[in-house]
């Protein structure tokens, strides 16, 4: 588990989510799409990090 990744991943989904929320706000479907992408990409680096630990505790 790399508690880097999982910070960063974090602030990705934060980051997408006040980006979707401008785009709301504005009007600006490229913002809306791109924040829901991030956060997308945040939900990616979450499952690969949790898949990590499931191997680490089956190897362990």
């Amino acid at each position: 588990m790399s508690i880097e990744n999982r910070i960063e991943a974090t602030a990705k989904n934060i980051e997408g989510k006040i980006q979707e929320v401008v785009g709301e706000i504005t009007g600006n479907p490229n913002d809306k799409a791109e924040g829901k992408a991030k956060q997308a990409e945040a939900r990616v680096r979450h499952g690969v990090e949790n898949l990590k630990d499931e191997v680490k505790k089956a190897i362990d």
